[in-house]
């Protein structure tokens, strides 16, 4: 069971976290989305590869991103997140650009110089590991550094994110029994996005516990909590309570969010508009409702992030593709074997 909650109101809340960082947090929302429908688009058009995203989840993650303890080394947060997390990596300081680089597969993408997956990557400046498109290994290694974190004096946590379908995955359970040892506990702030399908599965036909956080009642020890991630002020005050508890208890938190799938699995099931309740616009009629924000003004960040979006864009149709003598490069660490060509090719 969740821990005793000291959270404020909706309302108090509000007002304890200011006008000023409620719109940072509703501009980020907005870059996310618009960066998300850019990469739509360039899939789409043949200016990319494949698209996977999470349009819908920026509220939530949104939340998420502006909680993390952001920086490099065991003081700071551990970060072991799926492809859904564009609204986190730009709320932490990721640029839009290079989220385009990569899909576009250009040589200056800071990921994988264009030779990698996207809307996956690697930031080693803010702990954020190799993100991997096989599904929810990223709870299995998320035990390595919540094992490291466990060890030393601090109150850093390591955070893992996956969607509902994976949790049927061995992995999301492993992390659940080696998080709930009793010999070493580990300080992991355990996350599934529940967007109601897998693919193109509903989570009704498949799951037997009415929520995922129900699996934190098998651990006695372990807190677990379902929220609305539509709402970002619950996204918040959940994440809040959350990150308090992992952070002094040193012990491990479930925590499910309910969120929208607005656009779709990904580009393979055709990345178009599903009617599903949309995070920005609830958050847009809170802040207008309760004084805090102006509909002109809230559609002038559209205007802005789209037009910054379009520039980026713009920018790196300019830039060029890798070189075929680069294929090898940064594939091992020391160096080509000599049974590998020389001269790039298949």
């Amino acid at each position: 069971m969740a821990p005793k909650r000291s959270n404020p109101s909706p309302g108090a809340a509000f007002k304890e976290l200011g006008a000023a960082k409620l719109l940072r947090m509703h501009a980020n929302m907005v870059r996310a989305r618009l960066l998300e429908e850019r990469l739509i688009k360039m899939s789409k058009g043949g200016d990319g590869f494949f698209w996977i995203g999470g349009p819908g989840e920026e509220a939530f993650n949104t939340a998420l991103g502006f909680q993390i303890k952001k920086g490099h080394g065991l003081e700071h947060d551990f970060l072991h997140f799926h492809y859904r997390s564009s609204a986190i990596l730009l709320a932490l300081g990721a640029a839009p650009i290079d989220a385009i680089r990569q899909m576009r597969s250009v040589a200056c993408d800071p990921y994988s110089k264009g030779r990698g997956f996207a809307s996956l990557c690697t930031i080693p400046e803010i702990n954020l590991v190799p993100m991997s498109p096989t599904i929810e290994t990223q709870y299995l290694t998320s035990i390595g550094t919540g094992i490291a974190q466990a060890r030393v004096k601090t109150d850093a946590v390591t955070i893992v994110n996956g969607g509902d379908a994976g949790t049927a995955e061995g992995d999301f359970h492993s992390c659940l029994v080696w998080a709930n040892r009793p010999a070493l506990p580990l300080p992991i702030l355990i996350i599934v996005t529940n967007n109601g399908y897998g693919i193109s599965t509903e989570f009704s036909t498949q799951h037997g516990e009415r929520c995922i956080s129900d699996w934190a009642k098998v651990f006695p020890d372990m807190p677990g909590r379902t929220v609305d991630g539509n709402d970002l002020i619950a996204s918040w005050l959940a994440l809040e309570e959350a990150f308090a508890y992992v952070r002094k208890n040193r012990k491990p938190y479930l925590l499910e969010a309910k969120v929208s799938r607005l656009y779709g699995h990904s580009s393979s099931s055709g990345a178009n508009r599903i009617p599903e309740a949309d995070c920005i616009a609830i958050f847009e009629d809170e802040l207008t409702a309760r004084g805090l924000a102006k509909k002109d003004a809230l559609m002038k960040v559209w205007e802005t992030e789209s037009d910054a979006i379009s520039q980026a864009h713009r920018q790196v149709k300019t830039e060029p593709f890798p070189e075929t003598a680069s294929v090898w490069e940064d594939v091992f660490a020391g160096g080509l074997p000599p049974s590998y060509p020389t001269k790039g090719g298949s």
